[in-house]
């Protein structure tokens, strides 16, 4: 009888929630990193703070008026009191993303492997993402401003389920670089298995025939 597979009923919680946990056992591990501290907590900050001030700049105007100028009944204003508390909620949510910014950073991680790029995010407990790279539609590398002054970027993939984002990566031109190098070639192994490919590929430089674009 086979013996199970010790590392399938480890107690340990910090081995257990570990991108280790997850990798098979032929499966190597060639880049791993977390988002930059810097950059990830100002994003949280300064990203939807604009946004916030707005709504809340309008809503304590409001009930600013309405308490200087407008004589109401205490339940009317026990009324409104809820109506504001719920309208309010994108400041609420501002807020709540900014608190728990920490907590998201500390168990956000990222990992590319031979097999697939793992994406470890979550607030309460991790979630592990696997995009496999057959998958992969496209690759892209966006730098905003607080990005560009921190020096990191963030790499958007697009699969075939969904979207997935890497956040705020240093050296991100050449990890950018490198995931397309090793989405490329893998994918390459799994579509055209070396086995199978020819010597010289006759169909390379074969020039369009087709009818001409009109305008």
């Amino acid at each position: 009888m086979k013996k199970p597979n010790k590392k399938y009923f480890i107690d340990d919680k910090e081995v257990v929630n570990s991108i280790e946990a997850v990798l098979s056992e032929d499966e190597t591990i060639l880049w791993r990193g977390k988002p930059f501290k810097k950059s990830y907590i100002l994003s949280a900050i300064f990203k939807f703070l604009p946004i916030a001030i707005l709504w809340a700049g309008i809503d304590i105007s409001l009930i600013t008026c309405m308490i200087l100028f407008m004589e109401l009944d205490w339940w009317f204003y026990l009324i409104l009191g809820f109506f504001f508390l719920f309208h309010l909620m994108p400041l609420w949510l501002y807020i709540g993303n900014v608190v728990t910014s920490f907590r998201r950073l500390k168990i956000e991680e990222y990992a590319f492997t031979d097999k697939r790029i793992i994406v470890k995010v979550g607030l309460l407990a991790p979630n592990i993402i696997s995009i496999y790279y057959s998958s992969i539609i496209s690759i892209n590398l966006r730098i905003g401003l607080i990005e560009k002054m921190c020096k990191v970027g963030d790499i958007y993939i697009a699969y075939s389920n969904g979207k997935i984002l890497l956040e705020d990566i240093t050296n991100c031109y050449y990890i950018y670089s490198e995931l397309q190098r090793i989405a490329n070639d893998i994918k390459s192994d799994i579509l055209y298995p070396n086995n199978y490919r020819p010597t010289e590929n006759k169909g390379y430089k074969t020039s369009y025939k087709g009818g001409e674009i009109k305008k």
